[in-house]
């Protein structure tokens, strides 16, 4: 058996990367944090555009005609971009609701007693009539919290198990990319006259963020492969460990700088603790795993 991506899929893992790269750098994430969580929608039609919503639709019905794994990839280089917004839902929605699948119409969803990006979105799926808003950790995260949905474990968004392998994704996507800015940043920076990434210490970092994230690969890829609930409960928790202890060790080989506002690691800790709690958290996951031994 042949486990590595095909050519299709590596092109089309290096056409996301590059139209974000291309749309949305490290200076528009700056610029979209400094606009305290406001929706690009030119951005979000041109990710429509380009089939990022519509990608497993049928070709008949408009789409990519592709699946959940090459979703996957789509969503874990989102991941690595930090790209905002109500992602998920709306490409869950592609297909059942008018314009999700072309970019036109921003769809969120609540999941448990959250929602997310709720004063940007056009549909709303899910009772919210209650929702009051609740302070973010992560600036490009708002969230809305209902109270008569609190305590509540299950989502109501429609696919909840491809909802929380393609936040894993994302959270793969983003352990990914600060295990990146950890090598770049230890081979960079000197201290009593050689590189840090010369120290056991860093090595040691290093190689664990390496490790977590290529389990949590492993997981999320194959969890796409079979849509096994199982799988993907285990992918999930896999992808949030990689993605908050991946930016926590990011965090420790930056070291002061890395507790900067310029430095962009907070954000990736940030926006993976966020996720950790959303779309299938840490002991929704376990619970499915458990019950599955």
């Amino acid at each position: 058996m042949d486990f590595r991506l095909t050519e299709d899929q590596k092109a089309l893992r290096a056409g996301v990367r590059e139209l974000l790269a291309r749309r949305f750098d490290r200076d528009a994430l700056r610029a979209a944090v400094d606009a305290g969580g406001t929706l690009d929608r030119a951005l979000w039609r041109e990710l429509g555009a380009a089939g990022f919503f519509a990608l497993r639709l049928p070709e008949e019905a408009g789409g990519v005609g592709l699946g959940l794994p090459e979703a996957v990839l789509l969503f874990e280089e989102a991941g690595r971009a930090l790209l905002p917004g109500p992602l998920i839902a709306t490409h869950l929605a592609a297909g059942e609701v008018p314009g999700a699948a072309e970019g036109e119409v921003v769809v969120t969803a609540r999941d448990g007693a959250l929602v997310e990006w709720l004063d940007a979105a056009d549909v709303v799926l899910g009772e919210t009539g209650e929702a009051v808003p609740v302070r973010s950790v992560d600036p490009l995260t708002p969230l809305h919290r209902v109270p008569s949905a609190a305590g509540t474990a299950v989502s109501v968004a429609p696919r909840a198990g491809a909802a929380a392998l393609l936040s894993a994704a994302e959270q793969l996507g983003s352990a990914s990319a600060t295990t990146d800015m950890a090598v770049a940043y230890a081979k960079d920076r000197t201290q009593f006259g050689q590189a840090i990434g010369g120290f056991q210490a860093v090595k040691h970092l290093c190689a664990g963020m390496l490790v977590r994230t290529e389990l949590a690969r492993a997981a999320v890829y194959a969890a796409a492969v079979t849509a096994d609930p199982v799988e993907i409960a285990g992918a999930k928790l896999l992808a949030d460990e990689a993605a908050v202890r991946g930016a926590r060790d990011c965090l420790q080989v930056h070291g002061g700088m890395g507790f900067t506002w310029e430095a962009d690691v907070h954000l990736h800790l940030k926006r993976a603790w966020v996720r950790a709690e959303r779309w299938m958290p840490a002991a929704a996951a376990e619970e499915a795993v458990a019950a599955a031994l």
